[in-house]
């Protein structure tokens, strides 16, 4: 017996695309010699589809589809996800398809309601297991959430399954690979059975899927993998019921991942919501240049564009640094001054403004010059703005509503300025884009005279460390102190966390790529009068 992974790609609501996407994989694999072919969780919507679940239209679309998508698959069994309407309530379920026809349908059991899922809000869970014949082998199938749990997994096992296969909506964070490994293989060494773990692969809003679908035999060692951030679908070679070993690894450094995590994300949104191209503002600076990198490999130079807006604060090697760049990278690339739209601001502000001292009020009013033009030729082109800021300034409020922050997506949203270095020192070794001064000089929003971040903000490493521990692991400020932080930095940093949440409620949506990022698995009240910071004490006098 042969299984066929398929992973894809599919767009969230295009059933229409995506049933045919599905039978062109699966046509694909049984010419192949499969005898089933696994999908993706959810594979005829895409996922996840959110409040389209609540529409009865929605659901009555899915079910025509799949009727239909049913009769084309002969001569092999496969499994298709899709939100199932069923008398009366809703599930996330496979369709078993075979002979043409929906042969049996598998309820997912366990719903997640933590982090980016609320599957709870919109389905009711099932029970049942679901055991099919494929060449004389007891195949069960059991859906993502569910292998975090011993029993669908032993469930399937008791009902006589020699085989269990997985159809997963499983975004990407640091973290994921290793822990879907570790439940796939506490699963496996459970019930004595191989595993097929099959993973989607592209981006939808916010959320990045990277595949890397593998399979484990009843030891629980991987014995198959598939690569990540790339359709395919591939056969797995069977022995009875037991999977044959074939050579394959997944690269486990860090940065490849994040990187190609950011690349899709990017190609993704912009493809899947039909933008003709990006236009970025570039500043000279590590996050801009960045951002400017992933958008290239991502559209292709031709879809990209680039800005330089300097004002009178822009030191001669933020331009230099910028048109080095965009060399060599090889995109369009302007240069608009700010200056006199700024003096016509100070001009017009004048009267309300005199007697006071300059502050953040004309820092700011420079950054909203540059979001207006950038935004004037979104409008004009159609292009969609990248926003360039990272997750260590989103966190602390370094950054403009209406400026800098204006756009519509936000490709660094949940890169620590400090992993913006790793990253950029990653891409230049694949190639060099990056002019190596941007990555030495200090980081500055240019926007007084010899400005620099840390003027108002703790180094980097610090500042990071203390977001780490604070936003990803739920530490008390206490508790971070005691992990060797100056406890000044620690009472500073979650304060501007707090006093910042309107900030982070108006920013564009951005790649998720830690365990939490400031989206949907963020959610705190802008208005609270909790402020726990003040369990740190002050420093010594």
């Amino acid at each position: 017996m042969q299984v066929a992974i398929a992973q894809l790609n599919q767009v969230l609501g295009d059933l229409a695309g995506n049933a045919r996407g599905l039978g062109d994989a699966i046509d694909t694999a049984r010419r192949a010699g499969a005898s089933l072919v696994v999908t993706p969780e959810l594979s005829l919507c895409g996922y996840p589809p959110e409040d389209l679940l609540l529409r009865p239209a929605f659901l009555a679309a899915c079910a025509a589809e799949l009727t239909a998508l049913a009769t084309r698959v002969h001569g092999v069994t496969a499994l298709v996800g899709f939100p199932e309407a069923h008398e009366g309530r809703r599930h996330n379920a496979v369709a078993v398809i075979r002979d043409g026809r929906v042969a049996q349908i598998y309820r997912k059991q366990q719903l997640p309601n933590y982090t980016v899922f609320d599957e709870d809000r919109y389905f009711e869970p099932g029970g049942a297991p679901c055991v099919f014949d494929v060449d004389g082998i007891c195949c069960a199938v059991i859906i993502c959430e569910d292998i975090w749990f011993a029993d669908p997994a032993a469930r399937a096992q008791a009902a006589g399954a020699q085989i269990i296969v997985v159809p997963n909506g499983s975004p990407y964070h640091t973290q994921q690979q290793a822990l879907r490994r570790a439940q796939v293989t506490a699963r496996a060494t459970e019930t004595g059975l191989p595993i097929v773990y099959v993973n989607r692969v592209g981006g939808q809003d916010e959320l990045v899927f990277d595949g890397a679908s593998f399979v484990v035999d009843a030891r629980g060692e991987v014995v198959q993998q598939l690569p990540a951030w790339h359709e395919t679908v591939a056969l797995v070679p069977f022995d009875g019921a037991a999977p044959r070993r074939v050579r394959s690894r997944l690269d486990n450094r860090l940065e490849p991942h994040v990187y190609q995590a950011l690349v899709m994300g990017v190609r993704d949104y912009v493809d899947k919501n039909r933008f003709p191209g990006v236009l970025i503002g570039l500043s000279g600076g590590i996050d801009s240049a960045l951002t400017l990198a992933v958008a290239v490999d991502a559209l292709g130079r031709e879809r990209v564009r680039a800005l330089m807006l300097p004002s009178q604060y822009n030191a001669s090697i933020s331009l230099e640094d910028a048109r080095a760049m965009a060399a060599i990278v090889g995109v369009r690339y302007d240069e608009i001054s700010i200056e006199p739209v700024f003096a016509a601001f100070l001009e017009a502000l004048a009267r309300e403004f005199a007697g006071r001292p300059v502050d953040a009020a004309e820092e700011n009013i420079q950054a909203r010059i540059r979001g207006t033009l950038l935004m004037a030729l979104s409008n004009k082109f159609g292009s969609i703005v990248l926003t360039t800021g990272n997750k260590s300034e989103m966190a602390v409020g370094y950054a403009t509503l209406y400026g800098d922050m204006a756009g519509g997506f936000a490709v660094l949203k949940d890169i620590s300025k400090t992993l913006v270095y790793r990253l950029a020192r990653y891409r230049n070794s694949l190639g060099r884009v990056i002019p190596e001064r941007i990555i030495t000089r200090a980081p500055s929003a240019e926007l007084r005279p010899n400005q620099t971040d840390q003027d108002a903000l703790p180094p980097y490493e610090v500042l990071d460390g203390i977001l780490e521990a604070y936003v990803e692991h739920d530490k008390s400020p206490a508790d971070i102190v005691a992990q060797g932080y100056a406890p000044e930095h620690v009472r500073n940093v979650v304060r501007l966390i707090k006093i910042n949440e309107y900030k982070r409620r108006q920013a564009a949506v951005g790649i998720r790529i830690t365990p939490r990022g400031f989206g949907k698995d963020w959610r705190y009240p802008i208005t609270s009068a909790w402020n726990e910071w003040e369990s740190v004490a002050p420093p010594a006098s």
